[in-house]
């Protein structure tokens, strides 16, 4: 399925969840209002989910000036994948993780938190980095962005309806019992709206352009780790934002019909059969009891337990 068509049935998954709830908090009255409100911001959002996700995270853009390692790299990852260069951001945040937005290649972002700098090596960034261009070359970032926003609205309004007080009772337990499942229920659709497959897809395509997929493989265990451990409160108040990202906040322990990612083992197996096949010889990344690992000897010694940039993107 296309991703214009998966955007379009996207939209209308919200627009009928908003007219729905506008129904119930205002009749048929709240549901044209509902109506207009969600073309319009439909419309808005398109143009401009990029910048809300980014100021959503505190994004703050650099440059060769400010981050010179960090933006060197993902221009020549960019380069090899034949992208425009996108812009780059850092999230000052110790949740360790990094993301892509923007709606087609020309108008895309790359953002990495101070915390993922914090505990991947030179390589291991720039094997994320090589990811996210992966989605930005897939043309990813347009569903990921505004299923993001769209679903933090839902959330926003279902709010509104559980503090709503009408003139009878009846109409108050609805517009409560759609405060209390609307907002799981939209997140259940970005869920299921933005397929496993992209991640598995985007890892493939990104460790090619990074040209070593244990690399990849090594950051994963290291990301799904420093993530379970490390509170993001962007994704506690806006669950759906989890999708962006390139590893979830905790582990699911399998594949489920749910899950916005794959299990982080699933990619790292997929990684190393990926490496075999362009004859890659290095001792593999581990899931030991459920938690991906990786083995010592697959990080070099030198480059144990400490990265090759700074918060800043600068090199140490």
């Amino acid at each position: 399925m296309g991703n214009w068509l998966k955007t379009t049935m996207l939209l209308a998954a919200m627009t009928a969840l908003f007219m729905g709830l506008g129904y119930t908090i205002g009749g048929s009255g709240g549901a044209a209002i509902a109506l207009l409100f969600a073309a319009g911001m439909n419309l808005f959002t398109f143009w401009n989910a990029d910048k809300i996700v980014l100021k959503m995270h505190g994004a703050k853009e650099v440059d060769e000036r400010s981050a010179p390692l960090l933006v060197g790299m993902v221009r020549d990852l960019a380069r090899r994948a034949a992208l425009p260069m996108p812009k780059v951001y850092l999230i000052d945040s110790p949740h360790p993780n990094a993301f892509a937005t923007g709606r087609n290649p020309d108008n895309a972002a790359v953002a990495a938190t101070t915390g993922l700098l914090g505990i991947l090596d030179k390589e291991e960034v720039a094997a994320v980095m090589a990811h996210e261009l992966a989605h930005v070359k897939n043309r990813d970032t347009l569903i990921m962005t505004m299923t993001a926003t769209i679903a933090g609205a839902i959330s926003m309004l279902a709010n509104f309806a559980l503090f709503f007080r009408g003139g009878d009772n009846r109409g108050n337990m609805i517009a409560t019992l759609a405060a209390v499942f609307i907002a799981p229920f939209a997140a259940m659709i970005v869920q299921m709206a933005i397929s496993r497959t992209r991640e598995y897809s985007a890892d493939r395509a990104g460790a090619e352009i990074h040209g070593n997929p244990r690399a990849l493989a090594s950051a994963l265990a290291k990301l799904a780790q420093g993530a379970a451990r490390v509170p993001n409160p962007v994704a506690a108040r806006n669950p759906a934002a989890s999708a962006l990202y390139i590893v979830p906040g905790a582990r699911t322990g399998r594949d489920n019909l749910f899950s916005t990612h794959p299990d982080t083992g699933n990619r790292i197996a997929a990684l190393e059969a990926l490496a075999d096949e362009m004859g890659l010889g290095s001792p593999p990344p581990v899931v030991d009891g459920g938690r991906p690992t990786v083995l010592p000897t697959a990080v070099p010694k030198s480059r144990r337990g400490a990265s090759a940039l700074d918060p800043h993107g600068r090199r140490r």
